[in-house]
């Protein structure tokens, strides 16, 4: 079987933890899509380690590590993660596999991305600069560099050809920037990346399942920045939903079983894109800075605001989400009163709807007010003792959205997570 891990707003939800809590439960946690732009943060004996590409379970012994066909490589990032998880003495390439299928990303989708970001100006979409776009672009017009291609003679060859075709792209938009260093990093890491045992990632994760063996889906960023359902054009390259883990992965979609949907209990935003309960004064301010909120791959300051019942029903409806993980509860802990979004008032009229295309019409959103709990949570880990307004709070919203929260975390470690269900 298979079980499903995502985030259901617009990243940044605290997945890392949650896939590492859940991991011993598997034999395979794999990663279907995105890139080093996504940031999943956990804590390895006290200490804080940010993986951008490495699938979450890599720091358990006994589990298999899957990096699938659908995410999108930078071996240089790759090189530096492997040798942030061998300082906590792991052998990465014991338990790491990587798609023979996984596109990779090179010097100039780095360069293009910048060029392309700055030419946009103030319409700029927030890229973290990775060279994600470029990447998926060369995907979908079949001109990318696969993980196999490392294996074959001529890949030296058909790098040349792509590189030579970015460059005039570059040209033409008047990029000038030297990333001669990009290339050298990009060549070292290149024989590197040989090093590892690149499989055929979907007979891989095939011949397992029928072997009775049981995979977490592991997905980065969330469901608000899925190309197809998020708020473009203010969205990633790729499908972050339920979906992408069939094309991510090559697995069918009788396999999955649960999908596991991780939300904060209030929620946050790293980059341009609408926003609709987005707090700018001091109480946005608060949560920020209780919350650290300052993206884990970029170290932007995250936007803050009160959580948004009606993209959040909207993800749980297109993920087809049967459990739900509330993250970053006890940043909630000193607030006197609380306030969710029940529905939109979209260019004056009221909607339970997300918009087709929310940067161009006037949303105001309709709050509910709750009362705060007003005390520390953060060492409590039965639900039973959890305070009466919060479980107010949480009634409302498993009420709202059909979906229970099955789990509350209430602190960074990994103890730090209360079973509700």
């Amino acid at each position: 079987m298979v079980d499903v891990l995502l985030g259901l707003q617009w990243g940044d939800e605290g997945k890392g933890k949650i896939v590492d809590y859940f991991a011993p439960n598997y034999d395979i946690i794999a990663r279907f899509q995105g890139g080093p732009n996504a940031g999943h943060t956990l804590y390895v004996d006290g200490k804080k380690v940010v993986l951008h590409q490495i699938p979450s379970g890599i720091f358990h012994d006994n589990i298999i590590n899957l990096v699938g066909n659908g995410v999108v490589l930078d071996a240089v990032t790759f090189k530096k993660e492997c040798a942030s998880v061998s300082s906590f003495g792991v052998d990465y390439k014991k338990n790491l596999y990587i798609s023979e299928r996984t596109h990779m990303i090179v010097p100039t989708h780095r360069a293009l991305d910048k060029a392309s970001e700055l030419a946009k100006g103030n319409d700029k979409i927030g890229s973290t600069l990775k060279g994600i776009g470029p990447a998926y672009m060369d995907k979908t017009g079949r001109n990318a560099l696969r993980v196999g291609d490392l294996l074959h003679k001529d890949f030296k060859s058909n790098y040349l050809k792509l590189r030579e075709k970015h460059q005039k792209l570059l040209d033409g938009m008047g990029f000038t920037e030297d990333i001669s260093a990009w290339e050298e990093e990009f060549q070292e890491a290149v024989e590197f990346l040989r090093g590892f045992k690149i499989v055929k990632g979907e007979y891989f994760i095939n011949n397992l399942l029928s072997q009775g063996k049981r995979i977490m889906a592991e997905g980065a960023q969330g469901s608000m920045l899925d190309v197809d359902f998020g708020t473009f054009p203010f969205v990633t390259s790729s499908n972050t939903i339920s979906a992408g883990v069939c094309t991510g992965l090559g697995i069918a979609p009788q396999k999955i079983r649960d999908v596991i949907g991780v939300t904060k209990a209030y929620c946050t935003r790293v980059g341009s894109g609408p926003f609709p309960t987005e707090l700018h004064e001091e109480v946005g301010e608060t949560l920020r800075k209780i919350g650290n909120e300052f993206g884990a791959t970029t170290g932007r300051p995250r936007r803050c605001g009160w959580i948004d019942l009606v993209a959040l029903r909207f993800a749980c409806m297109v993920n087809g989400v049967t459990k739900l993980v509330m993250t970053k509860s006890d940043v909630l802990d000193s607030f006197k009163e609380l306030q969710v979004c029940t529905s939109y008032k979209v260019d004056g009229e009221e909607s339970n709807e997300i918009p087709f295309q929310m940067n161009n019409v006037t949303i105001e959103p309709v709050l509910k007010s709750f009362k705060g709990w007003e005390q520390d949570i953060s060492s409590i880990r039965d639900a039973a003792a959890l305070p009466e307004a919060m479980k107010t709070y949480i009634d409302f919203i498993n009420k709202y959205l059909g979906v229970n929260v099955d789990y509350i975390s209430n602190g960074p470690g990994r103890e730090q997570l209360i079973t509700v269900a």
